[in-house]
């Protein structure tokens, strides 16, 4: 499996891109060459400059700061979402695919009432019930998004739940618990990781989206979406304050896209067994 990851280009390429980029985030403090939150007014829109490398904000704070302190909520809230997501998705799909019957029934009516929404409408919704904050904005991204991972998880396991490996441990009595954490959850871990490092792109922008909406991260907080929410306000004045941030959201959801593609073809049975 190493030797396939590293043979793949486009899986070292990106791996290396999001990891980069996550250290850039960890340690910002430390590389950012300014405080993001220091406003000078008399020193707005400054061109760049070895002092400010990308220039400064309508209020006169270093962007590069701003898009380095950025990654945390950006990339830390995405994998909050992602987490959560798999969390309560991966629970309700395993139980659904494994027990069946009436567990099976509750769980999947539930899942096709909540897909028969939109999903964008869902969040707006949640967030407006209650309230604006980061919290709620992961709240509301796994809300909606957990019975996606539900359908598609109980579909893994369903494909399992009949091998003979699952049969025996039955026949010899082995709890449940023991059954679907040491058993199944191996059995499905490589799809998850697929699914999670496609969709936390989608994360990425629905969390980006609500900010720049003003109902996501808020102001001062470095944040992507917020940065162009705050660019938006002077783009006439000064269209280059929202280059950044935007080259940022598409390099970084882009690049997960192409991750989740590399390691689908890396974790692609067929191909591991070729």
């Amino acid at each position: 499996m190493a030797a396939r990851f590293l043979h793949n280009k486009t899986a070292v390429a990106t791996v290396t891109i999001v990891l980069v980029i996550a250290i850039i985030g960890i340690f910002a403090p430390f590389i950012a060459p300014n405080d993001p939150f220091k406003a000078d007014i008399m020193n707005k829109y400054a061109p760049y400059s070895a002092q400010y490398p990308l220039g400064t904000d309508n209020l006169g704070r270093c962007i590069l700061s701003r898009l380095i302190y950025g990654i945390r909520p950006t990339l830390g809230l995405a994998v909050l979402t992602m987490l959560g997501t798999l969390g309560l998705g991966g629970l309700m799909g395993l139980l659904a695919g494994y027990f069946r019957g009436m567990t099976e029934e509750i769980i999947m009516r539930v899942v096709d009432v909540m897909l028969s929404f939109p999903s964008q409408i869902m969040v707006f919704a949640v967030v407006a019930l209650l309230g604006i904050n980061v919290q709620n904005v992961i709240l509301a991204n796994v809300f909606i998004k957990w019975a996606w991972y539900a359908r598609m998880i109980r579909t893994g396991v369903m494909q399992y739940r009949d091998k003979n490996f699952i049969q025996f441990s039955r026949c010899i009595g082995t709890p449940e618990r023991f059954i679907l954490i040491r058993h199944l959850m191996p059995s499905i871990a490589s799809d998850l990781v697929v699914l999670a490092s496609l969709d936390i792109g989608w994360a990425i922008i629905n969390i980006s989206t609500l900010s720049f909406l003003g109902l996501g991260v808020q102001a001062p907080t470095p944040e992507w979406g917020a940065m162009l929410n705050e660019a938006k306000n002077v783009l006439t004045s000064n269209p280059t304050q929202m280059i950044a941030p935007g080259i940022a959201i598409v390099v970084l959801v882009s690049a997960f896209n192409l991750m989740g593609d590399a390691l689908r073809d890396i974790l692609d049975p067929k191909e591991v067994n070729a």
